[in-house]
């Protein structure tokens, strides 16, 4: 039996239930469509292989940039004040709310083989867009965000009345970011991270849009399921089941060690 915490009242938990059941009941109504007979030579076919593997290696390595641009946006938004800040925070945020069809038409206008840095690209002998590269490029444009959201209040939530005590000490600035600043955010860094990761995971518009759909190269989970959709349903939905258990092993396995590290 579930216990009422306190100050919670109880009316509250009947639209929360049904929030849950929102979420959880499609999931469970897809794992019902699943041939389970068959499911293990669905899930293993080499297109299906070659899309998991891909997915998997493109989201690590734009979760490893969004964290590499994602942390410094977030200190400069956090512990500093400039002129036309509010403006930059909204920039930001904008891929969170554009459609991923846009954000692959802004990528394609600015690193395709005529886009603004694309043709630059070119003449050195780079071509960025429907390249695996692409895919990477795209996942971080809309996974950036949420790595910088997440840091950003976590920065603001611990202040910086440790950061001040130890500058007082003598610390220069990359010491404290070091040796205070970053121990004390871990936490929502690493919710930071995971997000960035489900999200490039799950990735789809931004990706065909400005990576397209070739097979090894650039043709992700999520494309390789909309493709099966139109031909093998029954892969179509055994492998969309196979991407909500990788991100939820995921996700399990982060938040369990950030439990641990608390």
């Amino acid at each position: 039996m579930a216990t009422r915490r306190s100050g919670v009242p109880t009316w509250v938990f009947v639209p929360a239930a049904v929030g849950a059941l929102f979420i959880v009941l499609p999931l469970v109504a897809m794992a019902s469509r699943v041939d389970w007979t068959s499911f293990g030579s669905l899930i293993t076919s080499d297109s299906s292989q070659a899309a998991l593997a891909l997915s998997l290696r493109t989201s690590a390595m734009s979760t490893l940039i969004c964290v590499v641009l994602g942390v410094p946006m977030a200190l400069v938004l956090a512990r500093t004040s400039f002129v036309g800040e509010s403006l930059l925070r909204s920039l930001v945020l904008l891929p969170l709310v554009l459609p991923p069809v846009v954000g692959g038409i802004a990528l394609l206008y600015t690193f395709g083989r005529r886009g603004l840095l694309g043709h630059t690209f070119e003449v050195l002998g780079l071509q960025i867009a429907f390249s695996t590269t692409a895919v990477v490029i795209a996942q971080t444009f809309v996974a950036l965000p949420f790595l910088v959201v997440s840091l950003e209040g976590a920065l603001r939530t611990a202040g910086q009345r440790f950061e001040v005590v130890a500058a007082t000490l003598g610390a220069r600035p990359t010491m404290v970011l070091r040796r205070v600043t970053l121990p004390l955010v871990l936490p929502g860094l690493a919710s930071g991270a995971v997000l960035s990761f489900a999200r490039s995971l799950g990735e789809f518009g931004a990706t065909i849009t400005f990576a397209g759909s070739l097979q090894g190269v650039t043709r992700t989970l999520p494309l390789e399921i909309y493709l099966q959709r139109e031909v093998d349903p029954d892969a179509a939905v055994a492998l969309a089941l196979l991407l909500v258990v990788v991100a939820v092993v995921v996700i399990v396995l982060v938040r369990g060690s950030r439990s641990n590290a608390l």
